[in-house]
């Protein structure tokens, strides 16, 4: 009877690891139909809610779908992140992993498919978010190169994101688990200057509102679409998201080989 020796296979490289937990990301969101269709719903609804219900109020002269957009389209990224802290979650609690382990393949690429699947599906609701905002009046003035460098910047922010939500995902003990934790950053864009301006609110709220990392991200993307001031903010959206990138990246790093063992 023959054998096959497996300690003799040699492990898969990298990008072809990665290439097929990349697929196996797309094509499980590609069947969460439900998932991918209320991230785009809920920011429509909300985006819907503040031009017409609030918009009249915070800008009388109709021009508050203009400002709004930025703040939404982030809001956009953060609902389609979310489901990657469940996903992540889902793989290290039902046991694949350690099917993963059995293989001569770097088993970390299963979070990296996760975060890269992510990064495209968010990007697709991003597309969908703008086009329902040019319907109900949004009139950016980018220039070609304005649009790629907001385009790049919440590109950026979405991977940001996604790795955060996929530590999240990592760290939690249960997907119900991930999601709640995962809920929290959901907030953040409301304590930032996405709907209202920083200095309408009161003073011991503005001090929070501009200094964290999603307001200036939120003011260069502004800038960038409608030919505003965009200012140091630029830089220090870029700056925020490297750190935070950074930071998520080595949390997740650590909480997988702390769950899945060494690979």
């Amino acid at each position: 009877m023959r054998t096959t020796d497996y300690s003799a296979l040699q492990p898969a490289s990298l990008a072809a690891t990665n290439a097929v937990f990349i697929g196996r990301s797309i094509r499980l969101s590609l069947r969460n139909v439900e998932a991918l269709i209320m991230a785009i719903v809920l920011p429509v609804m909300l985006m819907l809610l503040f031009t017409y219900v609030f918009g009249g109020a915070l800008d009388p002269g109709g021009d508050y779908v203009n400002y709004v957009v930025p703040g939404i389209i982030l809001l956009c990224a953060g609902y389609g992140s979310a489901s990657t802290a469940v996903d992540v979650a889902t793989d290290m609690t039902n046991g694949i992993i350690d099917r993963f382990r059995t293989m001569p393949i770097r088993s970390l690429g299963v979070v990296i498919g996760h975060v890269a699947a992510s990064l495209f599906r968010n990007l697709v609701a991003t597309g969908v978010v703008i086009g329902v905002a040019l319907l109900l009046g949004f009139r950016p003035s980018a220039s070609f190169l304005e649009w790629l460098g907001a385009l790049g910047l919440i590109a950026l922010f979405i991977l940001v994101l996604t790795w955060l939500y996929a530590a999240i995902g990592l760290v939690a003990g249960t997907p119900a688990a991930a999601s709640g934790y995962g809920f929290i950053l959901l907030f953040l864009p409301y304590l930032s200057s996405a709907f209202v301006p920083t200095n309408t609110m009161p003073e011991w709220l503005q001090g929070v509102a501009d200094h964290q990392p999603i307001t200036p991200v939120i003011e260069a993307i502004r800038g960038l679409l409608t030919d505003g001031p965009v200012g140091s903010n630029g830089w220090l959206a870029v700056g925020w998201c490297a750190i935070i990138l950074l930071i998520a990246f080595v949390w997740s790093s650590w909480a997988f080989r702390r769950k899945a063992g060494r690979r």
